[in-house]
């Protein structure tokens, strides 16, 4: 998956963030380690090399989160 994603930040007028990061992040990595544990358990409805493939691509988003929070938090761009 070679596609770039814009992740928009939600602030309000004072630019304090609306969403919080950790748990965006958190979500994406929950999401990607729960389809991780079906397939190492032989749910055998889901394709091992794909949920390998989403699992990395979700955890690259949250990092992506995090960096752009991070960024935005110490007032520099990531």
């Amino acid at each position: 998956m070679n596609r770039e994603v814009t992740l928009p930040l939600i602030v309000d007028d004072r630019g304090t963030l609306q969403v919080s990061a950790a748990d965006v992040s958190k979500l994406l990595r929950t999401m990607g380690g729960r389809w991780l544990h079906l397939v190492e358990s032989g749910d055998d409805r889901l394709d091992e090399d794909t949920v390998a493939a989403l699992t990395i691509e979700l955890a690259k988003l949250a990092d992506r989160i995090d960096v752009a929070c991070i960024a935005h938090s110490s007032g520099s761009r990531a």
